[in-house]
């Protein structure tokens, strides 16, 4: 009980991720089929489905715009400020979180005591690996896309578009910004409405009784 109560908010994420990725797989499933069947072409089985482009692209096309957003989001909150947002550090006071890393603090991670290179790179770990997350994200979804693409002109009979020349199509990129523009809207509007609007007991939010002025958690 206590590994629950420790993990509760990764554990319930995660979960609903499950939930929301196994839906997505099986009305996309339906969909793909019922659009095969209108061409004229005979439905594909689950295991199909979960290589085609169709997945693919629907899939990573969400979680690039997730990633990509988490790394911006990150990396701007090291140097720009909302005065009033409990998403931003403090105006004109020193934070913790830019102090420099002490080997000698208790408990201090490995990459901490090790000192150097790998001090330097685990200070820089999570844009890092954001970063990553999205390019592998992007990668992905280009190759989902470009397959359904093709899929398509195969089933049209038409002649397939080679990687080179979908990199530029319109459809990969407004498949990306239409995306982008949700994910950089939702952190704008957590980072203004936190100015004003509370929710007790929520490490997202400032106390009730906080003035709108107060800047950070």
């Amino acid at each position: 009980m206590k590994w629950l109560r420790n993990n509760g908010l990764s554990i319930a994420f995660f979960l609903m991720f499950l939930g929301a990725i196994s839906s997505q797989y099986f009305t996309g499933y339906a969909v793909y089929n019922k659009n095969r069947q209108e061409e004229g072409q005979s439905p594909v089985g689950y295991g199909a489905y979960f290589s085609s482009g169709h997945f693919i692209e629907a899939t990573f096309e969400n979680w690039e715009s997730e990633f990509l957003q988490m790394a911006f989001f990150v990396l701007f909150t090291i140097w720009l400020r909302q005065k009033g947002s409990s998403e931003s550090k403090k105006c004109d006071e020193p934070e913790e979180v830019d102090r420099e890393p002490s080997p000698l603090r208790k408990d201090a991670p490995w990459p901490v005591r090790k000192g150097g290179f790998v001090l330097k790179l685990y200070k820089h770990s999570l844009t890092i690996a954001l970063l990553l997350l999205f390019v592998l994200s992007f990668a992905l979804h280009f190759y989902g896309s470009l397959k359904d693409e093709n899929e398509e002109l195969a089933r049209k009979g038409l002649p397939l578009e080679p990687a080179r020349q979908y990199l530029g199509d319109s459809r990969f990129w407004f498949e990306s910004f239409q995306n982008w523009q949700s994910e950089f809207l939702s952190v704008f509007a957590i980072i203004v409405l936190s100015i004003f609007l509370r929710q007790q007991g929520s490490s997202q939010s400032k106390p009730v009784d906080a003035p709108h002025y107060e800047t950070g958690e």
